[in-house]
């Protein structure tokens, strides 16, 4: 049995105990989001699906579809809310696109362009984070990390070894590893992992193959992230992030 509500003016169907997020997606309609995975429970902790539902806002990734809800999504309103969002995290780290191995596959940076972020507006915090290159396989960089926490969820949820962690509160809040040394290699963290490919930025990154995609020729070089997505998911894979 299925229903309907109203996306932009487009009618989407879904099934009970669908949020308006995995309805829009099952249906090839693309909700910006960060922390929001197909694979994991909703976090909601982004802010960037949100949409306004009956003249309220409200977290795509959260808010269950109902039968004749009016979700907007597209409007200018909405673009300009996520546009100060991503601008807000881009200053809370430290994001240096030219020099990131993960420009042009970024869910943040091809956000921004998608929405028309022309600038950080805000003051930069400049946060002082190390890089941990302990882990013979695997660098991390927590100057990128937005604290989508899916590192977090796919480490417990799916690898069964709960490696990373956020610590902290408000603007001191940051990714952490348990082990007592804090250093990656003194876990059990492997670059199998489900945890060390669903990074939307550039945190965990794989040693070895550096740039081995071209700029120019990455994910989201030569289409929008909206568009990236919609054909992702008529090919059947998952968008992370």
């Amino acid at each position: 049995m299925t229903s309907s509500f109203l996306l932009d003016g487009e009618e989407v169907p879904f099934t009970p105990g669908q949020t308006v997020m995995q309805a829009a997606s099952a249906a090839g309609k693309y909700i910006p989001h960060l922390c929001w995975h197909p694979d994991f429970a909703a976090h909601g902790s982004c802010k960037l699906c949100t949409v306004k539902i009956g003249g309220g806002f409200a977290t795509a990734c959260t808010t269950r579809a109902a039968a004749g809800q009016d979700v907007e999504n597209g409007t200018e309103e909405l673009t300009a809310k996520r546009r100060t969002l991503l601008q807000l995290l881009f200053v809370e780290g430290n994001h240096f696109c030219p020099s990131c191995e993960k420009s042009g596959s970024c869910v943040l940076q091809a956000s921004a362009y998608e929405v028309g972020m022309l600038s950080p507006h805000f003051d930069h915090f400049y946060p002082d984070r190390a890089v941990d290159a302990s882990h013979p396989d695997v660098l991390l960089d927590f100057n990128r990390c937005i604290m989508c926490e899916l590192c977090v969820r796919a480490s417990r949820e799916v690898d069964g070894k709960n490696v990373f962690a956020l610590s902290g509160r408000g603007a001191k809040s940051h990714l952490i590893v348990n082990s007592e040394s804090g250093r990656l290699a003194d876990t059990d963290f492997a670059a199998t992992d489900r945890a060390a490919e669903v990074c939307p930025v550039g945190v965990i990154l794989r040693k070895r193959v550096g740039f081995a995609v071209p700029i120019g020729q990455r994910d989201y070089d030569a289409r929008p992230i909206s568009q990236r997505v919609v054909e992702k998911l008529a090919d059947g894979e998952q968008e992370a992030g």
